[in-house]
């Protein structure tokens, strides 16, 4: 958290004044998929053994796009079966027009058996704080990993700094096929999601490890007094207005590093270029002539 400390006492501000409310996470997929810890009952692990990208979303308590137990998807089965994500990419973007996710998560690819994916920079949101994630076991009938709803908040609404979570191939209940090149067999009825460990062609050995990492904790404080800014997202410029009189405005990229300051004279109006800013989260934070303070969030495209 060290980070994080610096970042606030480079804003001068104190913790309490801030509301945690974006938080920003590495993901690291560690696949242990092999004939080693895998052996083939017939010595017949896939030449071509590979991931699908990692795809997911963050969401609330509501969004359940996959589970133990239930049936998947259109998007889940697209997945499992092919490697193919524009159909749970649809689904997330269905979800976000609802409400209950807010970002579509498209991680890179595997190209073989072992070997790591990562996603670095993932900005969570705490009033969408959930974490699923998926990726195909290829080639296979239907068998992938996946977490589903894990929650990056703990019970006291704290970012969560560490979660390490094994994995063990999951079964999409679409396809019976009983070996990695088996021909496609749609499973009617449908059957549900289901936990294969040990099941040929797997041991009980984990097929890989999922680790969740905490970086950095933005905040948004509370302020009676009201800042225009515009437009957000912005690309060129960024344009601040209000009718108090302000002081200073300071400007810091996502890892706490200033990037603009201007002192103001009493000012009601500021207008900073930003074409050299690189995109990404940005924290804006202004300082009124009456002593008072306010931190915007911006984003720039």
């Amino acid at each position: 958290m060290k980070t994080v400390y610096l970042f606030f006492t480079a804003l001068g501000m104190s913790l309490g004044v801030f509301a945690q409310n974006t938080a920003t996470y590495t993901i690291t997929f560690n696949s242990n998929w092999s004939n080693s810890s895998h052996p083939h009952p017939q010595g017949m692990f896939p030449e071509n053994a590979h991931w699908s990208r990692l795809v997911g979303a963050t969401h609330n308590e509501q969004g359940v796009f996959l589970e133990m137990g239930g049936l998947a998807s259109a998007g889940v089965e697209d997945i499992a079966e092919l490697g193919v994500n524009s159909a749970f990419e649809n689904e997330v973007d269905t979800a976000i027009d609802q409400g209950w996710a807010n970002q579509y998560i498209f991680g890179d690819p595997l190209s073989t058996g072992l070997g790591q994916i990562i996603i670095e920079g993932l900005e969570v949101d705490e009033d969408f704080p959930y974490l699923t994630l998926l990726s195909m076991i290829a080639p296979s009938p239907d068998w992938m990993i996946a977490i589903n709803s894990v929650p990056l908040l703990d019970e006291e609404g704290q970012w969560r700094e560490l979660i390490e979570i094994d994995l063990y191939p999951y079964d999409a209940g679409t396809d019976s096929g009983t070996d990695y090149n088996s021909l496609n067999n749609n499973t009617n009825p449908q059957q549900p999601i289901s936990n294969i460990q040990g099941v040929s062609p797997f041991s009980d050995e984990i097929v890989g490890t999922l680790s969740i990492q905490l970086e950095t904790v933005l905040g948004v404080n509370d302020s009676n007094l009201s800042v225009d800014m515009s437009p957000n997202p912005f690309q060129h410029q960024m344009i601040l207005q209000t009718q108090e009189s302000l002081k200073k405005v300071s400007v810091y990229n996502s890892i706490g590093v200033l990037v603009a300051e201007r002192s103001l004279n009493n000012n009601t109006k500021v207008r900073l270029q930003t074409d050299a800013w690189t995109t990404g989260l940005y924290l804006v934070s202004v300082e009124f002539a009456s002593g008072q303070s306010r931190v915007l969030k911006a984003i720039k495209n």
